[in-house]
């Protein structure tokens, strides 16, 4: 993808809105670290420059950013540690901070300066400790905030600007006006976004093999969803989906499968391996085992199922198609490291090594768009909105929703109280209202009644959350009747199951998943 905008992360929780809020208002972007812009800006120099947010101090970094800054008229953003950058550089003055900035906060425009659709006055989120106490010379200052500290700064010739708060943070309310005010006014940027670019970026990456045979490990989600339809309208014969059915499966991930190969164009193999899976995961307790286990069974079905099916056809695979996004790819990034790696938070379940293991080539045509994209991609290819809009559901399956060891026993409690809570969210039109909605089997056992008598059985908990991408949640409001309905109805009619709880933890702190 040719990006106009550079978004150069040096760790910022926020780094990913601000490619999210730059694509709003129409304008291509692209998040690497700083390694690869320093590498990348000897051949290639971007329409503009965005220097994030991050936790570091000027005082400790010994980087030099001249490359950057002496670029004839490219314009840059300097957003928070960004904003110190560029004080530090030009040689102003950065000062520890003592009390420092964080949440809310009000600013002001100074005397004589207006931005846009900016009020005299407006609310933004802080987040911050250092900051520039005396400007670097020929920058003027812009915007103060309400405890007289710099919160703005704009050069008086060339096209940088310096923001010591988060435009792209939902709660500065006219984020979208000052991000605008750089890429149209200072920037000078023509729009070259839009749901139609979108689309032909991805098909152009697909008619680059057009000729070649591609191999889709399906899960029916509405990435791999997504990626295969779009591919297949290239692609057309030379695709081939295969399904691996691990056990792992609530009843509407199978149906929706049975329904994906009737209904739609896609040439779909399932792969029936239930009891292979249960066999490999007896006996595994610890959650990134079991992640471990169900990834390398995953890898020896499919590659064995690749290698049969190439003898019997008489042919060879050459990529290998992945609905890989760009938070995947974001998070490959370490946030905390210019350059680095990130930390294994929670290893791939199943393709992971399967490319290097089988000599196939990546095609990951929607590695620049996020969930909310890709479901607006999947309308404008004609996908059902059911279809696209199903929420989303992890390549472990139930193998992470059952705390501790996987057991026929355990798996069937999960399956059967995912399916309440399915059918009721369908019954009372609330499935919409909730982004993911799913239940977990605790391993405790808690003291109940049943038919007059004492029971001593399990627990299961609901988690349901609203999100646009996976990378942040909060938690769904959903009606106490809808609740106390699917909580009478699990523990009625799921065996063994004696008690439901309700997990009201956001991400951050917690993970949508339990595991």
């Amino acid at each position: 993808m040719k990006t106009s905008i550079w978004i150069v992360d040096f760790g910022s929780q926020y780094t990913q809105l601000i490619t999210r809020k730059s694509r709003e208002l129409g304008f291509t972007s692209e998040i690497m670290t700083l390694e690869d812009a320093l590498e990348r800006l000897v051949n290639e120099t971007p329409k503009a420059l965005i220097l994030s947010g991050g936790p570091q101090s000027v005082f400790e970094d010994k980087t030099d950013y001249s490359p950057f800054f002496l670029k004839n008229d490219l314009p840059i953003l300097g957003i928070c540690y960004g904003m110190q950058i560029l004080g530090h550089f030009f040689g102003g003055k950065v000062e520890r901070g003592v009390q420092g900035e964080y949440g809310l906060a009000k600013i002001k425009l100074t005397h004589g300066q207006s931005v846009p659709g900016l009020p005299s006055e407006t609310s933004v989120w802080m987040s911050h400790s250092d900051h520039v106490s005396k400007l670097p010379e020929k920058f003027k200052l812009i915007l103060e905030s309400e405890n007289g500290l710099t919160a703005g700064i704009k050069h008086e010739t060339k096209p940088i600007l310096g923001l010591q708060f988060h435009p792209e943070v939902h709660h500065t309310i006219h984020g979208k006006d000052i991000l605008n005010y750089f890429f149209q006014d200072i920037a000078k940027l023509k729009s070259d976004w839009s749901s139609k670019t979108m689309l032909e970026t991805c098909f152009e990456e697909v008619r680059a093999i057009k000729n070649s045979k591609v191999l889709c490990a399906f899960s029916g989600g509405v990435d791999s969803l997504v990626a295969a339809t779009l591919t297949q309208k290239i692609m057309g014969e030379n695709l081939y989906c295969f399904f691996v059915n691990h056990g792992l499966l609530r009843p509407q991930d199978l149906n929706h499968i049975e329904l994906l190969k009737e209904k739609t164009s896609l040439n779909i193999e399932i792969l029936n391996v239930s009891e292979l899976f249960l066999k490999e995961l007896k006996g595994v307790k610890d959650p990134e085992s079991k992640r471990k286990v169900i990834g390398k069974t995953f890898i020896d079905v499919f590659e064995k199922k690749v290698q049969d099916f190439e003898r019997d056809h008489q042919l060879k695979f050459d990529y290998l198609l992945q609905g890989t996004l760009y938070p995947d790819v974001i998070e490959s990034i370490s946030p905390h490291k210019k350059g680095g790696k990130s930390v294994t938070i929670k290893s791939h379940h199943n393709v992971g090594g399967l490319p290097e293991r089988m000599q196939l080539k990546l095609l990951e045509p929607l590695k620049f768009l996020f969930k909310d994209e890709v479901r607006a991609m999947g309308l404008e290819l004609g996908l059902n909105y059911e279809w696209v809009y199903r929420h989303p559901f992890p390549g472990p399956g139930i193998g992470v929703r059952v705390l501790g060891e996987l057991t026929p026993d355990s798996i069937r409690k999960v399956q059967e109280s995912d399916q309440i809570l399915f059918e009721e969210l369908k019954v009372q039109r609330l499935y919409d209202s909730t982004w993911q909605a799913f239940t977990v089997l605790l391993p405790v056992q808690t003291v109940g009644v049943k038919g007059d008598g004492r029971v001593y059985e399990e627990v299961i908990a609901l988690r349901m959350v609203d999100s646009q991408d996976g990378m942040t949640a909060s938690v769904t409001e959903l009606p106490w009747s809808f609740l106390n309905r699917v909580s009478s109805r699990i523990c009625n009619e799921v065996k063994g199951v004696t008690r439901v709880v309700y997990d009201c933890t956001s991400k951050p702190p917690g993970t949508i998943e339990w595991e």
